[in-house]
């Protein structure tokens, strides 16, 4: 074999490559894993990053491509925590108080008794009283017969006051669960129980993996005013009506002393095409297929397939849809329940481990849940809405960045107020959703006795 030098000092001939290039070689083997570990860093640590990365890659390789991209990455790093964290057991994130003596129902007859004929009884009258008795106006609950004249002879009909708790449902699994896992903590942890209208839980929905986790959110559907809003850019518009739609992409002004909490949308127009409809303007048309979240004049919400919400269009407000039902009326999605669940936002083999989010309502209509959850299978987090109590339930976003629940509070520098995540492993800001602009479509929810619609708005 004949080698040869060459002029700086490289070796060359057949099968031998230039000194410069095998130390290359050996440069990128010892760099690769700082360059991998510096972009996993910048995913999960730097607003904004995972976003811009899969946008420009989509530009390059296509939506499916990145698709596959996001799945390997996702599945890479599942396998290194299922070997890094074996044996964890699962944690709680906040202490659980003792069970206090459930709130007693309150039979308030003087309110009520009107004489006869006498004027129609006004429920928003009879809710500003309740203070007289020791009860804060959001603890009314209107009896059906509001709004009616009394006859003669009618006795006073009492009206029940129950302040807001929902049940405990303990652990999923009594053997893999954090202390207060299934116990519900008020939300936000200073508010009185007497007047609440949100509370928290923990689930651990996985027996595979500790670290998986679920944060559920249950809020009082009669005390709450529910919102949607479009994002500055997402859902893009494929209406011509819609391109011209004014999107500031955050919380109105005149909201802000009023809002409580916020929580991300659904997913982007070019993934599945899930319609929107808000402020008399359709955003996206309808997807036949989807799930629908519909909020009504009347202020209640359903939660189902578009074929049964899509004769009340005349009474809605607004919609959003998402991907296919997870479960509605109780019944898990029959593919779902048989193992394939990419539509959800996962890969060709299923068991995609990402962090997700979703919406479910209880089989009254009167609790909303919304869940964010960390390193989940779409199965886990919709097994455990269904285990916090919503009998219907439709998956949201999901990927790292977009999934996340804040409540507002006072800023203690300023006169702002300023967002407050379930867990700081939530990516956020203080200016989320309120002075921020979201280029993604969120919900947002009212303390219903500072919102100033009524039914017939």
């Amino acid at each position: 074999m004949v080698r040869s030098v060459t002029p700086a000092g490289r070796l060359s001939g057949p099968g031998l490559w230039p000194r410069t290039a095998w130390l290359g070689l050996l440069g990128a083997a010892l760099w690769s894993p700082v360059v991998v570990a510096g972009a996993w860093f910048a995913l999960h640590h730097i607003p904004g990053a995972a976003p811009w990365a899969a946008d420009t890659l989509r530009s390059v390789i296509g939506v499916d491509g990145v698709a596959r991209l996001e799945g390997f990455a996702y599945g890479v790093e599942d396998r290194v925590l299922t070997v890094w964290r074996r044996g964890e057991r699962p944690k709680a994130h906040w202490a659980v108080p003792p069970p206090a003596l459930p709130a007693p129902t309150v039979p308030v007859v003087a309110l009520i008794q009107t004489p006869a004929p006498g004027p129609a009884l006004d429920a928003n009258a009879l809710a500003a009283r309740l203070p007289e008795v020791g009860l804060p106006e959001a603890a009314f609950v209107a009896p059906a017969s509001l709004g009616r004249r009394r006859g003669d002879h009618d006795e006073p009909e009492p009206v029940s006051v129950t302040p807001f708790r929902p049940r405990n449902v303990g652990p999923m699994l009594e053997s893999w669960s954090a202390p207060g896992d299934g116990e519900w903590v008020v939300l936000p942890d200073s508010t009185p129980l007497d007047s609440a209208r949100m509370f928290k839980t923990l689930l651990h929905p996985d027996p595979d993996r500790s670290w998986a986790e679920l944060f559920v959110v249950a809020l009082d559907l009669r005390r709450v005013r529910l919102y949607t809003v479009p994002g500055t850019v997402e859902p893009q518009a494929t209406l011509p009506e819609a391109l011209e739609m004014p999107r500031p992409g955050r919380v109105p002004d005149e909201h802000h002393q009023a809002v409580l909490a916020a929580f991300n949308g659904g997913f982007k127009t070019e993934h599945g095409h899930y319609g929107m409809y808000v402020n008399g303007v359709t955003i996206v048309p309808p997807n036949e297929a989807s799930c629908t979240i519909a909020y009504f004049k009347d202020f209640s919400l359903r939660i189902g397939s578009w074929p049964k919400v899509r004769d009340q269009l005349d009474e809605i407000t607004w919609w959003r849809q998402t991907p296919t039902c997870m479960f509605e009326d109780g019944k898990m999605h029959p593919r779902m329940a048989e193992g394939f669940v990419t539509r959800w936002g996962s890969t060709v083999d299923g068991e995609t481990v990402i962090r997700r989010s979703a919406i479910g309502i209880d089989a009254d209509g009167k609790t909303l849940f919304v869940g964010i959850s960390n390193h989940t299978t779409a199965p886990a987090i919709a097994n455990g809405m269904r285990h916090a109590g919503a009998v219907t339930v439709a998956q949201l976003d999901i990927n790292f960045s977009f999934p996340k629940f804040v409540t507002f509070r006072p800023s203690r520098i300023s006169k702002l107020r300023v967002a407050v995540p379930l867990t700081d492993d939530f990516e956020y800001s203080e200016h989320e959703y309120l002075r921020k602009a979201s280029n993604r479509d969120f919900f947002y929810v009212l303390d219903a006795s500072l919102d100033g619609r009524t039914a017939s708005n």
